[in-house]
């Protein structure tokens, strides 16, 4: 239903439009046959008094509706954030509403309305979804409805005020889920590989009594001989490792993939993993580079760090530039003194593009266990598995094909060079990026 306003809060339905053109047909034939228009008269009498009627119950309360909307202090970036709206209705009699909530303009939302029948004095709640895909601070306006009886000639207007301000951060959503699974030891029910150790780590943990499954070569002999009980040695991870999350802020980052920048897929899987290493007693840091000045966290194990991670998370963004690869070598010299697992987040769309940023990362690599992390072209996937009919789609097919290939080869150059590599998905860069950290704290590589 499309309400015409008349004045201020109050609108006209279709309905009323409608009766009223009955009406005046009424009157119109009348004019021609007396028996009608008596009838009109008698239409229109009783039109006038239904619609006094439904503007005298509309306005019968100063404040039919109250209401508030309970969002979260912060929404998550790429995720579904339920967003909550209580309406309580004060009139004594049911009406009808259209609810209307100012949306932030972000979402470019322009059909949101949600309908519902109010019984007299009741209370209802409402629940949506946003998926924001920027980050940023998102401004909510008031929440409109239109609340009409069941006459139904009239809307009146109620405002309910409800502005706020909610900022965007990197998507914690994820990282609590990953959190979860991790601290109940079940990652692989979200695609994370189990990964078999190879021998011990070097850090020892706790002389235990065996029980059926522990590694036989890890018996504690002197250990048995003294309490007549099979004895063995329990190792852990090694701890207090530096995990540190390099994230390229320059223009290869702004491509877009299913609503997110390559950026913010970098930023919400930084988030994952520095929580994932701070669970795991790692310590976890954070290095942005482009062609001017980076942001740095020095990695530090307490919890508490992964809040300063996250308020810098928050504020990046790509200056649309060339990444300067010198300076990040530079900077990593600088503020990181100790052998780390580097993760740099970048993209190489071509063999020639990875070739000019090659010293620099084999630099990095002499000092620190490089992983170098870059991004499969989904669309050119896409292609690749579509039907070619004519000429012009066999042309744009071997060029995809070609792409595709490049990175390949991108992945072999890099491995022959010591540089461990993650060629992903964009939507799985998450899972792959903790299986790599999992495996190389197996092999002990770190």
């Amino acid at each position: 239903m499309n309400p015409i306003i008349i004045f201020k809060q109050t609108y006209l339905s279709n309905l009323f439009f409608q009766v009223l053109s009955g009406v005046v047909l009424t009157f119109l034939v009348g004019y021609f046959v007396p028996v009608a228009g008596a009838l009109a008269e008698i239409l229109f009498f009783g039109f006038v008094i239904l619609f006094g009627i439904d503007l005298i119950l509309l306005f019968s309360k100063k404040d039919p509706l109250t209401g508030n909307r309970l969002a979260p202090k912060r929404l998550s970036n790429g995720d579904n954030n339920t967003i909550r709206l209580q309406i309580s209705n004060r009139y004594n009699f049911r009406v009808d509403t259209e609810i209307i909530d100012e949306i932030p303009h972000q979402f470019q939302i322009r059909n949101f309305n949600i309908s519902s029948d109010f019984d007299a004095n009741a209370d209802q709640e409402f629940t949506y979804e946003l998926r924001p895909t920027e980050r940023g601070e998102y401004n909510f306006g008031n929440i409109n409805v239109f609340v009409g009886t069941k006459i139904g000639f009239v809307r009146r207007k109620v405002s309910l005020p409800a502005e706020e301000t909610v900022p965007v951060y990197p998507s914690f959503i994820q990282m609590r889920k990953f959190e979860m699974y991790a601290i109940s030891n079940r990652l692989t029910d979200v695609g994370i590989k189990k990964i078999r150790r190879v021998g011990h780590t070097m850090e020892f943990d706790q002389i235990k009594e065996y029980v059926r499954g522990d590694d036989v070569r890890s018996i504690n002999w002197k250990a048995t001989a003294r309490t007549n009980d099979l004895m063995v040695n329990q190792y852990q991870d090694e701890r207090s490792q530096n995990v540190i999350n390099v994230i390229d802020m320059g223009r290869v980052m702004k491509m877009p993939f299913e609503g997110l920048h390559l950026l913010d897929y970098a930023i919400n899987t930084s988030l994952v993993i520095s929580n994932i290493a701070l669970i795991k007693d790692d310590k976890a840091g954070l290095v942005t580079f482009s062609n001017d000045d980076s942001v740095v966290v020095k990695p530090e194990k307490k919890r508490t760090h992964i809040q300063r991670i996250q308020e810098a998370l928050y504020n990046l963004n790509t200056n649309f530039l060339e990444s300067d690869y010198e300076r990040l070598v530079i900077s990593l010299r600088k503020h990181v003194n100790q052998r780390s697992l580097v993760l740099l987040y970048t993209n190489f769309e071509t063999f020639s593009s990875m070739e000019r940023q090659l010293p620099y990362l084999q630099r990095i690599a002499k000092d620190h266990l490089l992983v170098t992390i870059f991004f499969e072209n989904t669309e050119m996937t896409k292609l690749l598995h579509e039907e070619s009919k004519t000429i012009g789609q066999i042309y744009t097919k071997t060029i995809a094909e070609k792409f595709t290939f490049e990175k390949k080869q991108i992945v072999k150059a890099l491995n022959q060079r010591g540089i461990q590599t993650i060629l992903t998905p964009p939507k799985e860069l998450s899972v792959n990026a903790i299986n790599k950290y999992l495996e190389l704290k197996a092999r002990g590589l770190i």
